[in-house]
C-alpha cells in the first residue's frame, strides 16, 4: 500500500477542520428556529448525511462503468468503497431523521414516500455488499458488483425526487414545500450559510474516508491475490 501520501495527511487536516467549524456553526451561528427550536439543528446533519450517501453512490454507479470499460480492479475498489460509505452515511440519515421526526410528527417512523424509498434504497445496497461475498472468483465479483451499482443508481433519484413527485409530509429542503409537510420551515441567510457549509464539509469527509478506504481495498486485494497464488503453489 505504501507510505501515507502528504496530500492525504494535508486532507485529513482540512477535514477536521472544516467537520469542527461546521459543528461550531450548527451550534453558535445559525440562529435558533422559532417553532421547532433546538431539534431543528439535527436538519444540518441530516441532510448532509444524506447527500454524502447519495455521493457515494453516485460514485460507486459512475466506477461501475469505468470498470466494465477499461477492466482496472481499482475502479471496482473505488466502487465498493462508495457503497460501503454511502450506506453508512444514509443509516446515519435515516437515524437522524427520525430523531427530528419524534418531536416533529410525534413518531419514531412513518411509511412516508421520502422514508420508504431512503429505506429501500439503503436494502438495495446492503444486498449489493451480500452479493460480492457470494462470488469467490475476482474478476467474476467485481463485473456483478460493477452491473448492480450501475443497476441498482436507479434507486437514488427515485429517493431524491419522492417528495417531489408524491404527496409527503416530509418537507422540501429547497423548494416549494408541500402543503402537507410537517415540519417545514423558511432558512434564514445566516441558516442557509451554515447548510451549504455542512454539505461541503461533509463532502470533504466523504473524499477523505474515500481514499482511505481505496487504499485499505488496495490492501486487501493484495493479501486476497497472495492467498490465491498460494493455494495454486499448493494443488
Amino acid at each position: 500500500m505504501g507510505q501515507k501520501p502528504k496530500a492525504l495527511t494535508i486532507l485529513d487536516w482540512i477535514t477536521g477542520i472544516l467537520f469542527i467549524t461546521a459543528i461550531l456553526g450548527v451550534f453558535f451561528y445559525a440562529p435558533l428556529e422559532a417553532v421547532m427550536g433546538w431539534v431543528q439543528k439535527v436538519f444540518y446533519f441530516h441532510v448532509a448525511a444524506g447527500w454524502t450517501g447519495m455521493l457515494g453512490f453516485l460514485v460507486s454507479a459512475v466506477a461501475g462503468v469505468l470498470y466494465l470499460v477499461k477492466k482496472d480492479p481499482r475502479w471496482d475498489r473505488i466502487g465498493f468503497a462508495g457503497v460501503e460509505i454511502g450506506m453508512v452515511f444514509m443509516l446515519i440519515c435515516i437515524i437522524t431523521g427520525s430523531i427530528w421526526a419524534r418531536p416533529i410528527w410525534n413518531t419514531w417512523w412513518t411509511w412516508d414516500p421520502r422514508l420508504t424509498t431512503a429505506t429501500i434504497m439503503e436494502l438495495i445496497y446492503a444486498a449489493y455488499l451480500l452479493l460480492r461475498q457470494g462470488v469467490e472468483e475476482p474478476d467474476r465479483r467485481a463485473r456483478f458488483g460493477a452491473v448492480y451499482a450501475i443497476i441498482g443508481f436507479i434507486s437514488v433519484p427515485l429517493t431524491f425526487l419522492s417528495i417531489r413527485i408524491f404527496r409527503t409530509i416530509h418537507p422540501v429542503v429547497i423548494g416549494s414545500n408541500d402543503p402537507g409537510a410537517a415540519g417545514a420551515f423558511d432558512m434564514t441567510p445566516r441558516m442557509m450559510q451554515v447548510f451549504m457549509f455542512s454539505l461541503v464539509a461533509f463532502s470533504f469527509i466523504f473524499a477523505d474516508i474515500l481514499w482511505h478506504r481505496i487504499r485499505l481495498g488496495a490492501l486487501a486485494d493484495h493479501v486476497e491475490q497472495k492467498k490465491i497464488q498460494l493455494q495454486t503453489w499448493g494443488e
